[in-house]
Order: structure tokens, then C-alpha cells, then sequence
């Protein structure tokens, strides 16, 4: 009979060495294996500060570990600090990790489906633990990654960082910047609230204007998921963002570190020979190697932004949630995304498809090939007038482009509705519908007037019985002066001209615990005439109804 015996190598050690030589030797053994060469005294050695014994071994993980083959062994000491590279490259990897981990929480609480998208937001803000901090950490990342991204690359550009051998890494590094832009815009329609509904339709509308016509309705179908945007177009835009998107963003920051660590960071241009490339040739006595050095700078530059974006997203900056998706409402003034309103600048120029398509793509192809374009040898500043100055009147022109994106510019809209669009608007709850419900005070009840009519008017905004009121009337009233003041300047009705402005809120009881509320603007035909001479005068007036339990008037 068979007799089998178990053998472990610890067991014996424990025999032989005792359970704590044992048990530290085993523990040893496995740091040595997570970090591919150092042991615990070797890691203590180097928080420590102490030189490098040789053979080295903080050089091995490096070549045989996982994560750090892609992180240079050193670097030159003179791009070890903040200057040139003002660590914009591993901020803007940071926060694509930072936009995967709260990415993923929040993907365990939502369905891409126009029934329950909404309410699954809802939910995150008011059910899921620590939700509301997700969703203003994963909002607040995907804005700080576009605007590290876009100064990484601008950087770049500066110090001529692009120029050969470093062309294919500036090419990475533009497809990296269009993944960045997309994985926010699609993110910006998944809420299913009013912003993501008319973002893509604004999108859509681009789209469509490609020619042939044929080629802009097919496209224009595949964005919206059919002849208006519906659960397929949400279900194909959330895919887009989860999958499609950072796995393309996860194979190019690999090519774009792989080819970073191949050619090195690039010297202060100032310092580097013309035409050389000495990024990689580091003399052993000007050598800053990634650990200690760099790693526990780049372990508290990450505590710091983490620390940082914590405390923001718990006392200042909170994720906006409009009202739910209404293709029925168009609000005022519907606007891309910031980093798309140089695009919706363009589109004010003229066609949709010369100023919407092929002019943002001449501007991105400009980027790709710029590396091929400007191929001078010299990185220095003083070599370069030419390059940056055009460099940076494109950077002015972005800037101009994004102002008339914004509804200041070329919007024509009368400036009752402006005003009524302020104290109500429909993108979001606004001054009126945060207002304590029972502050909207109404008359008694009577045979002459049985919903408790009041007219509160704007002029005597003073007289109203509640803080509310007074505040929203006075709003209304500092406005209407405004628009009056700039009429006797002479300006247009487009211009903010409103002469001889009268506003009014009108609240009455229209069923328990709902309220109707009106407001109505009047003026004058011209500066001159009497507001209340019959035929002269000409009104605006908006109705909304507001429930003593209404999450809308509430706000998320």
C-alpha cells in the first residue's frame, strides 16, 4: 500500500530556521517576486535615500517587471523637475486611470435605456452610497483630463518635443487628444437629460450636412440610432464610451509610453545641441534615476491631485443633472460642450459642411502631419519665431471661435424671453423653482376670485411678502431698467433694447398642493409712447406649474 507524504518547502524552514525566519524569509521571497528584483532591504534602502549598490537592483523592475518596463530606469537631470515637461503627460494618464476606476462604479448603478437612464441618475445622486461623489469625481476628471490633455500637447509643441525622432509619438499623441474629446462627449449624453438630448442633436445635425447626401443621412442615422435619437443611438453611444473608446485610448497611451521610453524625454530646448537628439546618451553623473527619485515625487503629485479633486467635488464643484430629456422643449441658447464650441463658432460663419466638417478636419489633419511639416532641426525658441507665432495665433483663433460659440455672440433672441429664461429656465431649476414652495404666497379664496389670483409686480418688487419674491422681482426689475436704459442709448431689440419694460408674476392655486405661475412682460412699441395707450403696447407671457413635491423645482 501507496503511502503519501506531504512536502512543503516552508515547513521545512519552519524546522529548521523557526517560524519567524520562516515566515519573514517567505515574505521576502514574494516582494521580490511583485517587484521583480528587490527584496524588503532593498526597498528599505532606497526610501531611505541610500545609494545604489551594484549590480543595482532598482534598475531590474524595469526590465522584468509588468508595469514599469513602460517608465524609463533614469532620467536626464535636467528633465527630472517641472520644467519642460511639467509632468502634463502623467497628469493626463492619471486622470484616464482616474475616469476608468469611478467610470466603472458608475456602471454598476445604470441601464443605457431612455426608460430608466434618467431615473438611474436620480438614483446615484440620492440612493447609491458615496454616488453623488462618483459622478462629480467622474465629471470633474473627464474636464480636467480634456484641459491636461490639450496644454500636454500645446506644451509639447512649445519645446518642439514633436521633431524627429519623435514624429510617430506627436501622431500617438493627437489620436490620444481625439479619444479624450470623444470619450467626453459621449459621456455627456448618457445622463439622459436635456444636455445629452440636444449635445447630439447639435452633433447629428453636423453630421447630416456631409456630403454626398446619401453619406451624411447614413451617418446621421448611425449617431442617432434611427430618425430621432432613441435607445439604440444611447445604447450605441454607451458602448462608444465603455468599450470602443478606452480600449483604442488603452493601446495608444502603451504605443505612446513604448515610444517615450524609447526615445527618451526630450532636453529644455535651450540646452540641446542643434540637430541632436541627447535624450537618451545621460552621463552616469547627470542620471536622476525613476526610483526613488521620480516615483515617490510622481506618489505625492498623485496625493496631492486625488486630495485635491476630493475635496472639490465636496465642496465646490457638484456634476450639473438637467431636467429629463424633452424633444417637445428646445431651451434657449442649447450650446456644445466648451471644447467644442470653436466648432459651433464656425458653424455661424456659414455651411454647416465646409465650417462643421471640413474645416475641424483640416485642423486636426494639420496636427497629425505637423511633425512631417516643420521638420528645421532646431528646438530653440529663437529658431522658431515663425512656428510659434502661427502656433499661437491658432490658439487665439480657437479662442475667438469658442466666444462666438457662446450665445453672446450673433444670437438673436428677444430680451423678455432672455429675461424669463433667467428666472426660469429650462435646462436647469434655476433662482424661481429653488424657491421654499410655500413661499409663493397666494389671496384668500373668494367667489370673485377662487384660485387666490396675486399679481406681484416687478416695479414694486419691495412691497412682496417673502425674501423669495422680493429677490425673484428684483431680478426681474434690475433687468427690465437694463433693457430700458439700452433703449434710450438707442440700441436694437437684439442688443438687450427693451424700452418702457413692465414685468409681472402672476401665482394662483390650481389644484392641492399645484400652483400656476405666470410671467408677463410688457413694453412699449417705442421710448416715446405710453405703455398703456391701446394698440402701443406688446406682451410676452410664460406659464409653468409647480408641485409641493416636484424634484424638478427642487433640482437634483
Amino acid at each position: 500500500m501507496a503511502v503519501w507524504k506531504f512536502h512543503s518547502p516552508f515547513l521545512d524552514d519552519v524546522r529548521t530556521k523557526g517560524l519567524g525566519p520562516a515566515l519573514l524569509f517567505k515574505i521576502n521571497e514574494v516582494v521580490e517576486r511583485i517587484t521583480a528584483g528587490m527584496d524588503i532591504e532593498d526597498i528599505r534602502s532606497m526610501l531611505r535615500g541610500d545609494p545604489a549598490p551594484k549590480p543595482n537592483p532598482r534598475v531590474r523592475p524595469h526590465a522584468e517587471g509588468f508595469w514599469l518596463h513602460m517608465r524609463p530606469t533614469y532620467y536626464h537631470v535636467l528633465t527630472s523637475g517641472i520644467y519642460p515637461s511639467f509632468r502634463m503627460g502623467w497628469l493626463s494618464t492619471y486622470f484616464f486611470a482616474f475616469e476608468i476606476i469611478t467610470g466603472l462604479f458608475l456602471m454598476v448603478f445604470y441601464t443605457p435605456s431612455p426608460l430608466v437612464a434618467y431615473e438611474n441618475m436620480l438614483n446615484i445622486l440620492s440612493n447609491v452610497p458615496f454616488g453623488r461623489l462618483m459622478r462629480d469625481l467622474h465629471k470633474l476628471g473627464a474636464e480636467m483630463m480634456v484641459i491636461v490633455v490639450v496644454l500636454h500637447m500645446f506644451r509639447t509643441f512649445i519645446t518642439g518635443s514633436y521633431k524627429k525622432p519623435r514624429q510617430f509619438t506627436w501622431f500617438t499623441g493627437v489620436i490620444l487628444l481625439l479619444v479624450t474629446l470623444l470619450l467626453s462627449f459621449s459621456g455627456y449624453l448618457l445622463p439622459w437629460d436635456q444636455l445629452a438630448l440636444w449635445a447630439v442633436t447639435i452633433g447629428a445635425s453636423m453630421v447630416e450636412a456631409i456630403q454626398p447626401q446619401v453619406v451624411g443621412d447614413f451617418i446621421n442615422l448611425i449617431v442617432r440610432g434611427g430618425p430621432q435619437f432613441n435607445e439604440n443611438g444611447l445604447l450605441r453611444w454607451y458602448l462608444i464610451h465603455v468599450l470602443l473608446l478606452p480600449l483604442i485610448g488603452i493601446i495608444f497611451t502603451g504605443v505612446h509610453y513604448y515610444k517615450v521610453v524609447l526615445h527618451g524625454h526630450g532636453l529644455p530646448p535651450e540646452v540641446e545641441p542643434v540637430g541632436e537628439d541627447t535624450a537618451k546618451r545621460v552621463p552616469m553623473d547627470q542620471r536622476v534615476y525613476f526610483m526613488p527619485d521620480i516615483l515617490t515625487r510622481e506618489l505625492m503629485l498623485f496625493c496631492l491631485v486625488t486630495a485635491g479633486m476630493t475635496i472639490a467635488a465636496v465642496f465646490f464643484y457638484h456634476a450639473p443633472l438637467e431636467p429629463h430629456a424633452d424633444p417637445l422643449v428646445t431651451p434657449l441658447h442649447t450650446t456644445a460642450p466648451w471644447y467644442f464650441l470653436w466648432i459651433q463658432g464656425m458653424l455661424k460663419i456659414g455651411d454647416k459642411f465646409i465650417w462643421g466638417i471640413i474645416m475641424p478636419g483640416v485642423a486636426f489633419g494639420i496636427l497629425f502631419v505637423l511633425p512631417y511639416l516643420e521638420v528645421g532641426p532646431s528646438r530653440r525658441y529663437g529658431d522658431r519665431r515663425v512656428g510659434l507665432s502661427l502656433g499661437l495665433l491658432a490658439v487665439a483663433a480657437l479662442a475667438i471661435l469658442s466666444f462666438m460659440g457662446t450665445p453672446k455672440y450673433k444670437v438673436q433672441s428677444s430680451i423678455d424671453q432672455e429675461i424669463v429664461a433667467e428666472l426660469i429656465p429650462q435646462t436647469h431649476p434655476g433662482p424661481f423653482r429653488q424657491s421654499p414652495f410655500d413661499d409663493l404666497r397666494t389671496a384668500a379664496i373668494t367667489p370673485d376670485n377662487p384660485t387666490g389670483r396675486v399679481v406681484y409686480a416687478a416695479e414694486n418688487w419691495e412691497r412682496a411678502p417673502t425674501a423669495s419674491l422680493r429677490n425673484i422681482l428684483h431680478m426681474m426689475q434690475e433687468e427690465l431698467e437694463l433693457a430700458d436704459k439700452k433703449a434710450k442709448q438707442g440700441l436694437r431689440p437684439e442688443e438687450g433694447a427693451l424700452p418702457n419694460g413692465k414685468g409681472f408674476i402672476i401665482i394662483e392655486n390650481w389644484q392641492t398642493d399645484l400652483k400656476r405661475v405666470t410671467f408677463r412682460i410688457i413694453w412699449a412699441e417705442g421710448p416715446g409712447e405710453n405703455i398703456c395707450a391701446p394698440g402701443s403696447q406688446n406682451e410676452f407671457c410664460q406659464t409653468i406649474y409647480l408641485h409641493r413635491h416636484s424634484n424638478y423645482r427642487q433640482g437634483p
